[in-house]
């Protein structure tokens, strides 16, 4: 499985490209820029979702589904979300083809042009809140609190499976509320909602904070975000809730009747995560020997080998095996049995160890005999010998301290890789070593935008628990108030 695999030092993204192909995650389709998220990569997803979408559900929300066309003029209607996605918007123009009179297949048919263009959903918001009008009249009506599982499609020219794809699933979240308090405790309780996920069952640390100007959603008030620390250095925004306050409201004409009986316009918000957590996953984990996955999100938890030499001894361990299986199935654990006699054992183990199966545990004939069997951890590469006996609770606590362990490690390799900077010289030379620098910035966007220039850097996020710290910005030297956070950036 290894054969010609790509270290980390060697070449990153060769390596992240060779993990998301050969563990059989996705692969590029005859669509220039979109994949084919394979079922081993798309059972991942499907645990993202059944995590997040329960979640969602203990929050109080609840699934709708919005059309994947909106009408072009919804974009005008919001002057900064046009502007933020005009240049990503995949356009339908007509409605049918016809036969080439030249017989060179199928041509668009010239007679079949709409009368108004589509856009196909970069996002929902305009298409939602144009909706919204018609369920909103008075303050009974509110709060909404909607969330939608869909694709989107932005029109990327640089892609990268999973990280940046003209197509991509996520899920988009967008609530209308009476009050701008209860809008702002809306963004921020499904912020806390995505670090719970990040942290609880992805095992990634989180820094949670606001965005800069230069950095928030496009027609958002404020954005909030998570950001992680890839293994290269670099962050990744793993999620975002923006604060839209009245913007959508006014611009799609959403009012209510207040209980003192006022006309006023709707609060909003809106918040979603994509497969670009898939990336993350593969990011923040993986090892030379290939893909690491926390076991909350991986769809095998636990493989069983059997390791047999004839067909006596392939039914005494594989009934055995078997046995364990279902011991661990009534424990809740996703479990596979490997007895398949077209491969060996070593590969097999390869095989498995690739694809980040958290527990490996293989059992031959003196195994059945001894009531012992071989337990392999992916995350440290070690193998230990185990009693039969009480096997289920042993699986159960390993698994538990698996994904302990990929937490702890990733939140060590973060505290390790944070810096502090004091000086224009000394952020580009921490820069080099790749991490998140905290340091001093004036607040200017211009500012921001001449550290992007020159370095790349951006700041990742202005940390909503942050001590005041009053300070010179590393470029200009100005007074700042206190320190953001800065890093290259997927």
């Amino acid at each position: 499985m290894a054969k010609d695999f790509s270290t980390r030092e060697e070449n990153y993204s060769k390596w992240y490209n060779d993990i998301v192909q050969r563990a059989d995650l996705a692969e590029n389709s005859a669509v220039r820029g979109c994949m084919v998220i394979k079922p081993y990569g798309y059972a991942i997803w499907e645990l993202m979702q059944s995590a997040l979408d329960q979640m969602f559900k203990d929050t109080g929300h609840s699934n709708a589904y919005f059309p994947i066309f909106i009408p072009k003029s919804f974009f005008s209607k919001e002057a900064d979300h046009v502007e933020g996605f005009a240049k990503e918007c995949a356009v339908v123009t007509h409605y049918r083809l016809k036969n080439d009179p030249n017989g060179k297949g199928v041509v668009v048919d010239e007679d079949a042009k709409l009368e108004e263009e589509l856009i196909i959903r970069p996002t929902s918001e305009t298409i939602i809140w144009d909706t919204y009008r018609n369920w909103v009249q008075s303050y009974r009506d509110l709060p909404i609190l909607v969330n939608q599982w869909a694709n989107v499609v932005r029109w990327e020219m640089r892609t990268r499976m999973f990280l940046r794809t003209a197509e991509f699933l996520w899920q988009e979240g967008h609530t209308a509320h009476a009050t701008k308090e209860e809008a702002l405790e809306e963004t921020r309780k499904m912020l806390d909602v995505y670090s719970v996920f990040a942290e609880k069952f992805m095992a990634i640390p989180v820094l949670k904070g606001v965005k800069s100007e230069n950095e928030r959603f496009a027609g958002a008030i404020d954005t909030y975000c998570i950001e992680a620390l890839m293994q290269d250095g670099k962050a990744l925004q793993a999620g975002t809730s923006h604060f839209l306050g009245q913007n959508f409201a006014k611009a799609f004409d959403v009012k209510f009747t207040s209980k003192e009986g006022k006309l006023e316009y709707v609060w909003a918000t809106s918040w979603g995560v994509s497969t670009r957590l898939i990336g993350a996953l593969i990011m923040a984990h993986s090892d030379d020997h290939g893909l690491v996955l926390p076991p909350k999100l991986a769809p095998i938890q636990v493989v069983i080998v059997p390791i047999y030499k004839n067909e006596e001894q392939y039914k005494l361990v594989c009934d055995k095996a078997d046995e364990i299986r279902l011991e661990l199935q009534k424990k809740g654990i996703r479990v596979k049995l490997d007895d398949r006699d077209t491969y060996k054992p070593g590969w097999k183990f390869n095989e498995y160890e690739f694809k980040g199966v958290p527990l490996r545990l293989a059992i031959g004939p003196r195994d059945v005999e001894n009531e012992t069997i071989e337990i392999a951890r992916r995350d440290t590469l070690e193998k230990s010998i185990y009693n039969q006996k009480d096997l289920a609770n042993k699986i159960v606590h390993l698994l538990e301290a698996v994904q302990d362990n990929l937490y702890q490690k990733a939140l060590t390799f973060r505290d390790t890789r944070t810096y502090y900077a004091d000086s224009w010289d000394e952020f580009k030379q921490l820069l080099e070593k790749g991490g998140f620098i905290y340091a001093h910035w004036d607040g200017t966007t211009e500012t921001e935008q001449k550290i992007k220039e020159e370095t790349k850097a951006t700041i990742r996020c202005i940390p909503l628990v942050s001590k005041k710290e009053e300070g010179k910005c590393i470029y200009s030297g100005k007074p700042s108030s206190q320190r953001v956070v800065f890093a290259l950036a997927y």
